[in-house]
């Protein structure tokens, strides 16, 4: 058997399997007493698992197969997660901001909250600074540029915005009215000056003259401080629902595309470097029709899906207008998946073991076509799944070059050790396809297992140490039991890193890892979280690596990062035995190769200096090796 153990400081466990002469008696009850004695402290989970036998699953890495840049924006979030978990971009956006109101930052709650008008979002400041325009956003681009951090900036697109905080709009005050300020992409005139002093007394809202003055502020999307991407407002096929104050009528199709290339263009007459995000659609009824707007059947033609209308059409403006206008497709993603009868996002029945287990299997229906959820998704739509390869065809066949978001989702469960596993096999998920961009939304209560995914990732070992830039080719046997993700550094390939997830609730996985390299990995640290608590910990070593191959236990119900290292990445080229040290061996074997009147070739060749033999000169650069060393 393999023992995986958490190890209190200043002791050391070398993993592997167990000698003969260090496992007598030969049962698994006796390895964990005598493992409790030697003072390494086992979870329960483990206990168990060892009791109960592991469930066998080979992985297999090729770290020069399938090689392709990891987005280190994939790792984002909206409002929500705050702690050190190493975020790499964060969104301003939600129901709100549809009727945010930059010159006075008054907001509108829609249907979330009786249609409410008030200064919601910029409530935590001092009075004296609630009315300043603008200071929303600047604050929160200020606070992402503190951190390193990808901003994405909301604009607003529905038609009209909040013009007070005097609380309900009643529906006999729908737009256009007093309580409204109509929103217009375009200026047409000189832009306020200075650039943060609008004109508050009109009854217009200038979106271009808003971007005019985040780029005043902090340079344009090409300089290192300026806001790089503009969301076009948020989930527009429920603006209906939502927010019917502001537009109380269906979406149209036609509607949307002209609306979304006329705030598009006003953006990027002013900072042409600006990325676009659209749609920002809430979810599959608005990917598939618009949330059957009234003019799909007429528009829709021989597209699959509104997806691929919204993408054609938008290709279709660039052309006309000579510059990209959709930077990004943006989609909104909350799993319909089932354990119990209830989706797996709602708190009701979150912790529930049907739902659990539901919950870490609904990431598969983003790539599996092997995997059917329970959900109307599933029953009706299955063409349209596994979600993600749909999308990316999607953007190839119609609008090629352009990226992918999800800036809003969540699996629920965010303080369950299920919620946790689904996080983190979704970051690696779009980190495996290419994702540009992705932003948790949290929907409420505590989250320590997703910070503990996101943490894994990018803090495991509490000094923001991160998974590789490189995602390369990665396999496992099981795929229903496990998920595997590996990643280099682009510049540095020397260290190789492997995400390991284990989904069953009882038994430990023996995983058997192949790796295929041009590196001899020599080492391994582990990092993990598991059923028994969300802090990530350093757990027992990777045991003998021998021919890049090793055995590894992994605990039921866990999440670990795997560390592997070459400690040899650039041996000198007088380590002519292989062992990366210059010593009195390779000497011998420049010896006996200088004798030898056949030559050589390929590794351990004494011939350093590439002239086809191996005399003297090649003894001098040995020595030179030798004394640099």
């Amino acid at each position: 058997m393999i023992c995986v153990a958490t190890v209190p400081a200043g002791r050391a466990l070398t993993t592997g399997r167990l000698r003969a002469a260090d496992a007598e008696p030969k049962t698994e009850e006796c390895a964990v007493k005598r493992l409790t004695a030697m003072g390494i402290l086992l979870s329960s989970e483990l206990v168990a698992g060892i009791a109960a036998g592991g469930i066998s699953v080979v992985y297999t890495i090729e770290t020069e197969a399938q090689r392709a840049p990891i987005s280190p924006y994939i790792y984002g979030s909206n409002p929500g997660l705050s702690g050190d978990e190493n975020l790499a971009a964060r969104r301003s956006g939600g129901n709100r901001l549809t009727g945010y109101n930059w010159e006075n930052n008054y907001s509108n709650a829609g249907s979330d909250w009786y249609h409410h008008s008030d200064r919601y979002l910029v409530q935590s400041l001092p009075g004296s600074q609630q009315l300043v325009p603008g200071i929303m956003q600047t604050r929160f681009h200020d606070s992402a540029l503190a951190a390193g951090q990808l901003s994405v900036v909301t604009l607003q697109m529905a038609g009209f915005v909040a013009a007070d905080d005097d609380g309900t709009v009643d529906e006999a005050d729908t737009a256009p009215s007093d309580r409204w300020k109509q929103v217009v992409y375009a200026k047409g005139a000189p832009f306020c000056n200075p650039p943060g002093a609008p004109d508050t007394d009109d009854a217009y809202v200038y979106m271009d003259e808003c971007v005019n003055y985040l780029v005043s502020r902090y340079g344009g999307a090409s300089s290192p401080t300026g806001a790089k991407c503009y969301s076009l407002d948020n989930e527009p096929a429920l603006w209906a629902s939502t927010h019917p104050r502001i537009h109380p009528e269906k979406l149209r199709c036609e509607e949307l595309i002209t609306r979304s290339v006329a705030l598009s263009e006003a953006v990027k007459d002013v900072d042409p470097n600006a990325q676009i995000l659209g749609p920002v659609l809430y979810g599959f009824n608005a990917y598939l029709s618009l949330q059957d707007a009234p003019d799909w059947a007429d528009v829709k033609d021989n597209y699959d899906w509104f997806i691929d209308y919204y993408l054609d059409q938008m290709r279709a403006s660039t052309g006309r207008r000579g510059r990209r206008l959709l930077d990004v497709l943006d989609l909104h993603w909350y799993p319909e998946a089932r354990g119990d009868g209830r989706r797996i996002t709602e708190s009701q029945s979150a912790y529930s073991r049907a739902n659990a287990e539901a919950r870490m299997q609904a990431p598969r229906t983003l790539w599996d076509p092997d995997y059917t959820e329970d959900s109307w998704i599933a029953t009706w739509f299955s063409d349209y799944l596994p979600l993600l390869p749909n999308i990316l065809n999607s953007i190839e066949s119609y609008y090629p070059g352009t990226k992918l978001s999800i800036t809003e989702y969540s699996y629920g469960a965010p303080d369950h050790i299920s919620g946790g596993i689904a996080m983190a096999d979704v970051l690696g998920i779009f980190g495996e396809y290419g994702m540009y961009l992705s932003t948790y939304w949290h929907l409420g209560g505590d989250y320590d297992y997703v910070s503990a995914a996101y943490r894994i990732y990018r803090n495991y070992d509490g000094a923001n140490s991160t998974f590789g830039d490189t995602r390369v080719y990665s396999q496992m046997s099981d795929k229903q039991t496990s998920s595997v993700y590996a990643s280099v550094f682009e510049q540095t390939d020397w260290e190789l890193h492997v995400i390991v997830i284990n989904k069953n609730f009882e038994s430990p996985i023996e995983g058997s890892f192949t790796i295929t390299s041009k590196r001899s990995f020599d080492a391994g640290r582990v990092w993990a979280f598991d059923g028994s608590g969300s802090s990530i910990r350093e757990i027992a070593p990777v045991g003998p690596i021998v021919g890049n191959s090793f055995s590894y236990t992994l605990p039921a119900l866990s999440v670990c990062h795997i560390v592997l290292v070459d400690d040899c990445p650039d041996p000198a080229a007088g380590d002519l035995s292989g062992d990366c040290d210059l010593n009195w061996e390779d000497v011998d074997i420049f010896a006996e190769q200088w004798l030898d009147v056949g030559g050589c070739s390929g590794e351990g060749c004494a011939d350093l200096d590439g002239n086809t033999r191996v005399d003297f000169l090649d003894f001098a650069l040995l020595c030179e090796d030798w004394g640099a060393d």
